[in-house]
């Protein structure tokens, strides 16, 4: 909605919303990455290697180790942020479950589309059906994460009620 006698305070409000989707996507984005991390070094994300690193590698060919992790993680982080400004330009209200919905989606790309791209098959199940559910975990943790920050973001209407005054 455009203020009349500030015109440009939409086109503000929308260039706050978009700067906190990007800065709560990388959040986000470092919340699921621990999970995934914990998950591949203690075994219990049966996936060879951390997604991120696997697409940089399969695209660009061998790295040396510390190229590689820099541009996984940037990749990943950039990756991250993109998808926070997608949710908060598509979404006026951003709630906690609008976002595990989006990070459900998220999921199903990387099933649907990454994955068959390293060659794992569909939701990873080339490698093992457990892939899916092992990626899925982090998934929703970035949407919970994403959620729960971009709720508070201005730009959107209020989820509070105020007291009735009796005025």
């Amino acid at each position: 909605m455009i203020d009349k006698e500030n015109p440009s305070s939409s086109v503000s409000t929308g260039a706050v919303r978009m700067a906190a989707g990007a800065a709560r996507g990388v959040v986000a984005t470092v919340a699921m990455s621990a999970v995934m991390l914990i998950g591949v070094v203690t075994g219990a994300a049966p996936i060879p290697e951390p997604i991120p690193a696997a697409l940089v590698t399969h695209t660009l060919g061998e790295l040396p180790q510390p190229v590689l992790a820099v541009l996984a993680v940037a990749a990943h982080l950039a990756y991250g942020a993109a998808a926070g400004v997608v949710l908060a330009g598509l979404l006026r209200r951003v709630t906690v479950w609008r976002a595990l919905a989006y990070a459900a989606v998220l999921w199903a790309v990387m099933g649907l589309v990454w994955l068959p791209y390293l060659g794992w098959g569909l939701f990873g199940t080339a490698v093992t059906p457990a892939v899916a559910v092992a990626t899925l975990a982090p998934h929703l943790v970035y949407g919970l994460v994403l959620g729960l920050l971009l709720d508070r973001v201005p730009g959107k209407p209020s989820t509070r009620r105020e007291p009735a005054t009796g005025v």
